[in-house]
């Protein structure tokens, strides 16, 4: 499966230079619906819930490079399944290709319940949905 991601790991980011460069088949827009992006310290969440849309890409992974690829960015995540204290989740979503709308079937790390209560509780969205713009 694709991975969806929308902050650090995005094209032209500091972690997908650090981390992703060269390990991609494909890397193209995309968006995901039912999630709302919070800001937080050094990185963006996507918390999900019945309205808002994420901005990002989908990013395809060179077969060969897919399984490593995978870790890296549970480790870049702080997400170890089954872990109480992870800040994010790995979850299957559907995300829409920008260019033509279809829906297809990725990798998202999404705020884990704990994070995302105290986001709704304490922060503010981030307007649009895209982290590159309220990053600047």
């Amino acid at each position: 499966m694709p991975f969806f991601v929308y902050g650090t790991s995005r094209p032209g980011a500091l972690n997908h230079t650090r981390f992703l460069s060269g390990r991609t088949r494909s890397e193209e827009p995309a968006h995901l619906t039912g999630a709302t992006l919070y800001p937080g310290p050094g990185c963006p969440y996507a918390v999900e819930g019945p309205d808002g849309v994420v901005t990002g890409d989908l990013v395809t992974a060179r077969p060969e490079a897919y399984a490593d690829l995978l870790a890296t960015l549970d480790r870049l995540e702080e997400y170890t399944p089954g872990d109480p204290r992870d800040l994010y989740d790995r979850v299957a979503r559907n995300v829409a290709r920008t260019a033509d709308g279809t829906l297809v079937r990725a990798w998202v790390h999404v705020a884990a319940p704990a994070v995302a209560a105290r986001l709704r509780a304490r922060a503010r969205p981030i307007a649009g949905g895209e982290w590159r713009i309220a990053s600047r």
